[in-house]
C-alpha cells in the first residue's frame, strides 16, 4: 500500500510533542531492520507519509549523523526529535529509541546464558547467525549503491577497506583523512562531493513538510554560546557524577567502572555507526577484558539484529554477559549483574549521541547549503562503506569457520547465508521474515 502524498499542496499543522512521543514510542518497538531499514522507515513515515519533514532536511541530518561515532539510526531520530520540539523532542526521540530494545535485549540474553546450551537454541541462533551476515552484506550494498555515485567515492570506500583490513588502521584516522579528502575537493573538484542522498527516492518531492526546505531554523535550534555551554555542563556533569558513584562503590577496576569508561571510548572513537563500532566492541570485550568470548559476541549480533532498535544495543549483551560472567554481585544474584551491566553499558555509549546532537545541531542547520561542510560529510560516508564491508569480511570467517581455517567448513551455514541475501535483494522480504524463517531452517537442521 502506497502512503507517497506527492500530490498533496497544502503544509501540515503543526504536531503536538505527545503525538510526536506516541511516534517515537512506537517507532521504538517496531524498528527493526538494523540502520538501514530503520533510516528507511522514518523516511517512508515521516517524509513520504506524516511530511515532517522535507526530503532534503532529513538527508542533511542524515549525512551528519553518518560522521558523528555511534549509532546513525538514533542519532536522527534525536535530531529530528530537537529539530521539531527542541532538547526535550530530542532526548524523548532518542530516549524511546532505544528503551525498548534494552529491556528486550536485557530478557533475551538471560534466558540466553540460562538455557542457551539447549540444543533447540543452539539450533535457531546457527540458522539466525548466517542471516545476519547476509544482512550485513546487503546493507553494505544498500549503502555503496546509494553513496558512492562517482569513481572517486568508490576509490575512497576501496582505500578505507584495504587500510582496515590489511593494515588494521584505526576507524578514526580513517575518518580523519576521509573528511579531509572531502575538504579538499569540496575545493578541486566539488561536483565529485556533492550529496547524491541516501535514499533511492531523494530526487522526489512529497509535498510540502511541515519542516521544508525554506522553512527558517526555529528559535531553538539557532547557535547561541550560552545555550551549547549550558547543555555541554549538564552532559559532563552527568557522566562525572555516574563514573564518581561507580569508581566509589566498585573501585576503578572494578567490572562496571571499566565498562563506563570502555563504552565511554567506544561512543567517542567509533565511526560509521553501528557495523563500524562491532569490531572495537568485540577487540575490548572479548580480548582485552574478556567479558565474554568470540563466540558470544556472534551470538549477541544475533540477538541484536532480533529485536527492535538499534543493532549498538549488541553493547546492552555485552555489558550483561560481562557483569553475569564477573559475578560482580555474586553467585546468587546474577540477573540482577547483568541487568546493572546492561545499564551501564547503554548508559554510557549512548550518552554522547545526545550531546553530539543537541551541541552540534545549531551548527548543521546553520550549513545546509554550504559545500564546504557538506563534501567531508560525503567523504566520511563513502568511507564507511569500506569499514562496512571489512565488518562482513569478518562475520563470514566466524560463522563458516567458527573454530578457525583449520577446522571444517560450515556449508550448511554457508547455504543460509546465500538464501538469505538472494531473499533480502532479489525478493524484497523484510528483514525480520529473512531471520524468522533462518531460525526454523537452523531448528530443523540441528534437530536431524
Amino acid at each position: 500500500m502506497s502512503t507517497i502524498t506527492q500530490d498533496v499542496t497544502g503544509r501540515p499543522e503543526p504536531v503536538p510533542f505527545w503525538e510526536a512521543f506516541v511516534y517515537w514510542l512506537k517507532l521504538g518497538f517496531i524498528s527493526f531492520g538494523g540502520p538501514a531499514g530503520q533510516i528507511s522507515m522514518m523516511h517512508q513515515e515521516l517524509v513520504e507519509r506524516r511530511r515532517w519533514i522535507s526530503e532534503h532536511r532529513f538527508l542533511h541530518a542524515l549525512n551528519y549523523t553518518m560522521v558523528l561515532p555511534g549509532p546513525e539510526a538514533q542519532q536522527l531520530a534525536t535530531y529530528i526529535g530537537w529539530l521539531m520540539h527542541g532538547v526535550w523532542g530530542g532526548i524523548a526521540a532518542g530516549v524511546l529509541f532505544v528503551l525498548p530494545s534494552l529491556f528486550i535485549l536485557t530478557a533475551l540474553t538471560w534466558v540466553y546464558l540460562s538455557y542457551g546450551n539447549v540444543p533447540a537454541i543452539e539450533g535457531i541462533l546457527y540458522g539466525i547467525k548466517p542471516a545476519v551476515k547476509a544482512i550485513v552484506v546487503f546493507a553494505a550494498y544498500r549503502i555503496c549503491s546509494r553513496a558512492l555515485k562517482n569513481n572517486v567515492l568508490r576509490a575512497m570506500a576501496v582505500l578505507a577497506f584495504v587500510a582496515i583490513f590489511a593494515f588494521d588502521v584505526p576507524f578514526p584516522y580513517i575518518v580523519l583523512m576521509a573528511g579531509i579528502i572531502g575538504y579538499a575537493g569540496s575545493h578541486f573538484a566539488p561536483e565529485q562531493f556533492r550529496a547524491g542522498g541516501h535514499h533511492s527516492e531523494s530526487g522526489k518531492s512529497f509535498g510540502p513538510a511541515l519542516i521544508d526546505d525554506d522553512t527558517p531554523v526555529p528559535e531553538h535550534a539557532r547557535f547561541k554560546w550560552v545555550r551549547l555551554i549550558a547543555i555541554a555542563i549538564i552532559g559532563l556533569v552527568i557522566w562525572g557524577v555516574a563514573m564518581l558513584m561507580l569508581s566509589t562503590t566498585y573501585g576503578w577496576e572494578g567490572t562496571l567502572t571499566q565498562m563506563g569508561w570502555f563504552f565511554t571510548k567506544a561512543a567517542l572513537v567509533t565511526f560509521g555507526g553501528a557495523y563500524a563500532v562491532l569490531p572495537y566492541v568485540y577487540q575490548g570485550g572479548v580480548e582485552n577484558y574478556a567479558w565474554l568470548s568470540g563466540a558470544q559476541m556472534i551470538d549477541g549480533l544475533a540477538l541484536g539484529e532480533t529485536t527492535p532498535g538499534p543493532l549498538i544495543m549488541v553493547v546492552a549483551f555485552v555489558g550483561f554477559v560481562g557483569a553475569w560472567t564477573k559475578e560482580i554481585f555474586g553467585p546468587e544474584m546474577l540477573l540482577l549483574a547483568g541487568a546493572a551491566g546492561a545499564g551501564v553499558a547503554t548508559l554510557f555509549t549512548f550518552l554522547p549521541s545526545f550531546l553530539f546532537i543537541l551541541l552540534g545541531g545549531p551548527t548543521v542547520e546553520a550549513t545546509r547549503h554550504d559545500i564546504k561542510f557538506t563534501a567531508p560529510l560525503t567523504g566520511i560516508t563513502a568511507a564507511v562503506v569500506g569499514v562496512i564491508l571489512n565488518l562482513a569480511v569478518f562475520f563470514a570467517y566466524h560463522v563458516l569457520w567458527p573454530q578457525g581455517f583449520e577446522a571444517t567448513f560450515e556449508w550448511f551455514a554457508a547455504l543460509i547465508g546465500a538464501a538469505a541475501f538472494v531473499a533480502l535483494f532479489r525478493y524484497k522480504l523484510g528483514i525480520v521474515t529473512v531471520i524468522g524463517v533462518s531460525a526454523v531452517v537452523g531448528l530443523c537442521y540441528s534437530m536431524v
